[in-house]
C-alpha cells in the first residue's frame, strides 16, 4: 500500500512508520519537526523509521505549506493517510489556545481536504482520550463523548472530529477516528509523565507528582501500532473506536512501579493542576470486535521496557 503519515517524525508516528516500512509499505513521512520537543529528538526518531527500510520524507507544515501539501497529496496517490500530526498536551493548551485552533484543528481540515481531492480510500486520524472530559473511575465507552471538554487541547481534537465526519461525507472516503488512551513506550513525548519522569531521575532531578487520586489507562506503544495496523486493514466503512489497555494505574501505584528501578528517585507533590482529568479508562469492546484489537502488554513490562530504552539512549546508569 501506499501511505501517507502525517507527524510521522513524532513519538507514535514514528513507530508505525517504522512497521509500515518493515511490511514494504510504500511510505510518505509530512512533519514539520515542530519545537514542542526537541529536534535532535525528531531527527532521532526519523533515523529510527529509516534502520527499517526506505521511505520518502518531507519537512512540511501542513498549514503554511499547504500548496506543497496539496502538490504532495496529488502526486504520491495514498491509499491510506493516516493523520498523527498536532500539538499535544493539555498544559501548553491553556496559555496558548489559538495555537490548538491551527495545528489541531486547521490543520486536519487541509489533510481532510487533500485526501479527498487525491482520491484516497482510508482516513485515519489520531484522537484522544481527553475528548471524554471529566467522566472519573469508569470505562468510556465512544458515545460518552459530548463535548463538555475541560482543556483548549481537548476541544480542539473533538472539534476536529466534527470535521472528519464531514469530509468523509463529502469525499466518501472511509473514516476511522481512533481514540487513543495515555500512550508510553520507547521515544515517548517527553512531555508525558512517564518519560520526564524517567529522564529527570536519570539526570538525578526530582520528579513532581500533581494531585493524588488519579489514575490514567496507560497503553503500551506496540499495542497502540497493532491497533492502528488494523485499522489501516480492517477498519470497515466510517468508526469511531478507542485504544487503551483497559487497566488504569493510579498515580500512587505508578510512583511504587517506578521506585522498583530507581529506589533513590526524589519527589516533590504539588497540586492538581488545571485542565487535567482525574481518571481515563477505556472500552475497548468496539476495537475488539472491529478489528480484532486487544492490548497485550503489562504495565510493568511495558515500563520496564521504557527504562531500559530511557537507559540506553540518554546513555546513563
Amino acid at each position: 500500500m501506499k501511505i501517507i503519515v502525517t507527524g510521522g517524525a513524532g513519538f507514535i508516528g514514528c513507530h508505525l512508520s517504522r512497521k509500515l516500512v518493515e511490511e514494504g509499505n510504500e511510505v510518505l513521512v509530512i512533519d514539520a519537526i515542530h519545537p514542542y520537543y526537541s529536534k535532535k529528538r525528531k531527527l532521532d526518531q526519523l533515523h529510527y523509521i529509516g534502520e527499517a527500510g526506505p521511505y520518502r520524507f518531507e519537512e512540511k507544515n501542513l498549514l503554511d505549506d499547504e500548496e506543497d501539501i496539496r502538490r504532495i497529496f496529488l502526486e504520491f496517490q495514498a491509499d491510506c493517510v493516516v493523520h498523527l500530526a498536532a500539538l499535544p498536551g493539555v498544559s501548553y493548551s491553556l496559555e496558548a489556545p489559538g495555537q490548538y485552533v491551527d495545528y489541531d484543528v486547521k490543520a486536519t481540515v487541509n489533510v481532510l481536504k487533500f485526501s479527498g481531492e487525491s482520491n484516497v480510500k482510508k482516513v485515519i486520524y489520531a484522537s484522544s482520550s481527553s475528548v471524554y472530559g471529566e467522566q472519573a473511575n469508569k470505562p468510556l465507552t465512544e458515545a460518552m463523548a459530548t463535548g463538555k471538554v475541560i482543556s483548549p487541547y481537548a476541544a480542539a481534537k473533538y472539534g476536529a472530529e466534527s470535521f472528519c465526519h464531514a469530509f468523509a461525507s463529502m469525499y466518501k472516503y472511509d473514516m476511522t477516528i481512533l481514540r487513543f488512551f495515555t500512550v508510553y513506550g520507547p521515544w515517548g513525548r517527553p512531555d508525558m509523565a512517564i518519560t520526564k519522569f524517567i529522564e529527570r531521575i536519570l539526570n538525578g532531578e526530582e520528579i513532581t507528582v500533581y494531585g493524588n487520586g488519579t489514575s490514567r489507562d496507560y497503553t503500551y506503544i506496540d499495542d497502540i501500532i497493532e491497533g492502528i495496523y488494523a485499522a489501516i486493514h480492517k477498519a470497515p466503512g466510517t468508526n469511531i473506536m478507542n485504544l487503551g489497555s483497559s487497566c488504569p494505574v493510579s498515580i500512587e501505584e505508578l510512583i511504587e512501579a517506578i521506585a522498583k528501578h530507581f529506589p533513590d528517585m526524589k519527589i516533590h507533590h504539588a497540586g492538581f493542576r488545571q485542565g487535567d482529568v482525574t481518571s481515563t479508562w477505556a472500552d475497548t469492546s468496539k476495537a475488539k470486535e472491529l478489528l480484532g484489537f486487544q492490548a497485550k502488554v503489562p504495565f510493568d513490562e511495558g515500563l520496564a521496557r521504557t527504562v531500559k530504552w530511557a537507559v540506553d539512549y540518554y546513555g546513563k546508569e
